[in-house]
């Protein structure tokens, strides 16, 4: 199966993107050519068209089916297993922000929550914690906001996400009002 020149370029792209993401290059671009495709694609479909081993497609798959990105799916009359995107993109991007937060966020809370239960025996660990302190709640406010943008319909959070810096004019407004209340 040959893909077509835009095609390419962007699955290849999204390979290298992907290993800035966390994922090594080729799962990047296997999630690429799932997305892109329009129909399910099977171990030796993407291995051709990729022009990778079968090996490697393989331990791709079950990296991506441990983050929830992709999905099994049977073809009538064929035996093989087929492969597609789990959702909608709004609904992948959820799911890199759970798997995420799960890999990455959670342990860095445990660590800091537990840091912090410890009391401080001097000077020095008392500003490190005052600093441990910081970091910890400027996680918790970004993993309780991320939690309410996962609940959120893609419509919604579309449109907040066009509000864009319309927010902080909003907010810019609401200083000032509260700042004329808080002279008189």
């Amino acid at each position: 199966m040959e893909l077509p020149e835009k095609a390419k370029v962007f699955v290849f792209h999204f390979g290298e993107m992907g290993s800035r993401w966390g994922f090594n290059r080729t799962v990047g671009q296997i999630l690429a050519l799932l997305v892109i495709h329009p129909n399910a694609l099977n171990a030796d479909q993407i291995a051709e068209t990729l022009k990778i081993s079968r090996g490697n497609v393989s331990m791709g798959l079950k990296e991506l089916q441990s983050w929830r990105l992709i999905q099994l799916q049977h073809v009538a009359g064929d035996r093989k297993d087929y492969f597609v995107t789990a959702g909608s993109i709004w609904d992948m991007a959820k799911t890199v922000f759970e798997e995420r937060r799960k890999r990455e966020i959670d342990p860095t809370m445990s660590l800091l929550r537990a840091n912090l239960l410890e009391d401080a025996q001097n000077e020095d660990e008392t500003y490190a914690q005052k600093r441990i302190e910081e970091i910890h709640d400027l996680l918790e406010l970004l993993t309780q906001w991320g939690d309410h943008l996962n609940t959120l319909s893609p419509e919604k959070l579309e449109s907040l996400m066009k509000l864009g810096s319309g927010i902080s004019k909003l907010l810019d407004m609401k200083d000032k009002i509260m700042g004329k209340k808080n002279q008189e």
